[in-house]
């Protein structure tokens, strides 16, 4: 009977220091962490579409900068234009346990899924630059990509007189940034009868795609008097294929205000470029995280300024 009751005793021990050991019941989906445990401090997760772009690595350095000014970690990944790469980062995010997810969509569909499961884990979500189509954000931070793609063609429909042939390198296909920068410029050429788009065609964001394409139509034809590019780096690559073709005064506009682009503007072979303040979206996205995390209100909406860059 002593025996009996030693082992019984022992058993319950051994069951008392079993659950000792786990304070999370089996199977529960609570996320790893709040704040860096030893450091107390917020754990911010950027997600950047491609840092093979001089705008997003702005966009990257701006966020860093300021993630050390509020005494924040940041973690950043780059899904190389690869939306299912994204997505996996995302998802290697979330398990690390960031409190905060900044956004950069390389397809706004494709990231739906990403977003759907920080919504899941209660990791709030911010985008910037682009939008996402699904998922719940708290907050989406960007220029007004539609109005930036009005002002281009209502710079180049001013340089033109309202009369020529125009071509258009468009974003990645899926892209928020793509679509809205073609609404605007469609807006403004809309209705002008001597205005016409001979050649409408995806470059990808990208300046050897963008030399490429432009080579391509240039092929087909030359008659062309004006460019609108989605952003600077193809418009930098249709600027080769103009120079080679031995094509002069081809009014060339960019969108984003990149070094290279402002250069090739105060050189006088871009016309114009829409000027948008990566540094500037990537410091509102850490200080948005910030807020978020901190239980304040945030806007919905937070806008940054444009501006044509002109020589």
């Amino acid at each position: 009977m002593k025996k009996v009751f030693n082992g019984f005793l022992f058993l319950t021990l051994v069951m008392f220091v079993l659950a000792g050991c786990s304070t999370k019941a089996p199977g529960s989906s609570e996320k790893a962490s709040t704040t860096d445990k030893k450091t107390g401090k917020i754990k911010i997760g950027l997600s950047i579409s491609t840092l093979n772009n001089p705008f997003f690595v702005s966009l990257k350095e701006g966020a860093e900068k300021e993630a050390k000014a509020q005494g924040a970690d940041i973690i950043t990944v780059d899904a190389q234009n690869d939306s299912a790469k994204q997505v996996s980062d995302i998802e290697d995010l979330i398990q690390k346990g960031v409190d905060v997810l900044l956004v950069n969509p390389a397809d706004s569909d494709a990231v739906k899924t990403a977003i759907e499961s920080a919504n899941k884990a209660n990791i709030p979500v911010i985008t910037v630059d682009r939008s996402a189509n699904g998922g719940n954000v708290v907050s989406h931070i960007a220029s007004d990509n539609v109005a930036g793609g009005k002002m281009a063609g209502d710079f180049i429909l001013e340089k033109l007189g309202k009369k020529g042939n125009v071509v258009e390198l468009e974003g990645i296909p899926g892209s928020s940034a793509a679509r809205e920068r073609g609404e605007g410029f469609h807006k403004a050429i809309e209705g002008i009868s001597g205005i016409k788009v001979v050649a409408k065609q995806a470059a990808d964001f990208d300046r050897a795609k963008g030399l490429s394409v432009m080579e391509n139509i240039l092929q087909a034809n030359k008659n062309i008097q004006a460019v609108f590019a989605h952003n600077d780096e193809m418009a930098l690559g249709a600027l080769q294929a103009i120079a080679a073709a031995g094509l002069k005064n081809v009014i060339v506009v960019g969108f984003d205000a990149t070094a290279d682009a402002v250069k090739a503007v105060n050189e006088g072979k871009m016309a114009a470029t829409v000027a948008q303040k990566p540094t500037e979206i990537g410091q509102k996205g850490v200080q948005t995280a910030v807020k978020v995390v901190n239980k304040e209100s945030v806007d919905k909406f937070i806008p940054v300024s444009l501006d044509l860059i002109k020589k």
